[in-house]
């Protein structure tokens, strides 16, 4: 299978809300080619327990029926960290080891990046919602 989009924790959290955001992030979604990284579904469980959001089950159930969940492999690992340090240099900004595991995915799978973070601003092959 072809991926074509990586959605990170802002396009689902933006999807599930509902929100003009999650509009684009839906559209993805009904194209197909869409990976979800491991890293992501961390973080979403985070915003639900903080958030005392009780959908957590139903919502992981959704995003594990309509995407392929991308382990955090070796070759993404390391990636990751390159890309971390590369992104804050060039565009001194606070991107994060998160915000580089999910890059080193969408490069893995040649995808473009769905996210409403800024920190991707000004980062290629990605979809600012």
């Amino acid at each position: 299978m072809s991926f074509k989009y990586v959605l990170d924790s802002f396009a689902w959290v933006e999807y599930f809300r509902g929100s003009k955001r999650g509009e684009m992030a839906r559209d993805c979604l009904a194209e197909g080619g869409c990976i979800t990284p491991t890293i992501v579904l961390a973080e979403l469980s985070d915003v639900y327990e903080r958030e005392k959001n009780s959908h957590w089950e139903r919502d992981l159930d959704f995003i594990i029926s309509k995407t392929t969940i991308v382990d955090l492999d070796q070759e993404i690992a390391a990636d990751a960290g390159k890309i971390k340090n590369e992104i804050r240099k060039k565009h001194e900004s606070e991107f994060g080891l998160a915000d580089g595991i999910v890059l080193a995915t969408a490069r893995k799978f040649e995808a473009k990046v769905v996210t409403g973070d800024l920190h991707f601003q000004k980062i290629n092959n990605v979809i600012l919602i």
